[in-house]
């Protein structure tokens, strides 16, 4: 039993799962809203919360402590100035987990998280251009609906099986011996 093990193990080491987390919370840190898998976006979401608390803290243990963590100092300046300042009223919840879809390749349910209450005016990402990429695409694409084809005519039952040619054969491909 898992008792007071808190956290998801996410199908990794612990030293790869910390590496990950890493480089997601400084992505999404860094570009305000990244999409994911719900998992992740789950456990993303408690490691970024708390980065921005210490960017609210403000003081010189607290930017060595998200140091830690975050994997970029431009991020981090940003953390502890531009981001401190939106999230200086607010107790807490500065991240949203939004479902999206469900990938192809491997039917993984995929989350967007994003931080609450950003700029609109950070610079397009991928994940911002992909809706209206595929809407786009859809669009080109739509056709009037394809008239149903001719049935094709049904295949005449012909087998050259048991129809005494050539001579008979094992199952093995031996021929048979003549039976008298």
């Amino acid at each position: 039993m898992r008792h007071r093990n808190a956290g998801r193990k996410l199908g990794r080491t612990s030293a790869h799962r910390t590496a990950l987390l890493r480089n997601l919370v400084t992505s999404l840190l860094d570009h305000e809203r990244i999409e994911t898998t719900d998992a992740k976006a789950k456990e993303l979401r408690r490691i970024a919360d708390r980065m921005i608390t210490l960017g609210k803290r403000g003081d010189l243990h607290a930017r060595r402590q998200a140091l830690r963590v975050v994997q970029s100092r431009d991020v981090t300046s940003k953390l502890f100035s531009t981001l401190a300042e939106r999230y200086r009223e607010r107790p807490g919840g500065y991240t949203r987990v939004l479902k999206l879809r469900t990938r192809v390749g491997d039917a993984a349910p995929v989350s967007m998280v994003e931080l609450v209450d950003r700029e609109m005016s950070v610079k397009a990402t991928a994940s911002d251009e992909k809706p209206a990429k595929a809407a786009a695409k859809k669009a080109r694409s739509e056709k009037p609906a394809r008239a149903a084809r001719p049935a094709k005519p049904a295949r005449a039952a012909t087998t050259t099986k048991g129809a005494g040619v050539g001579p008979k054969t094992t199952t093995k491909g031996r021929k048979k011996a003549p039976s008298a």
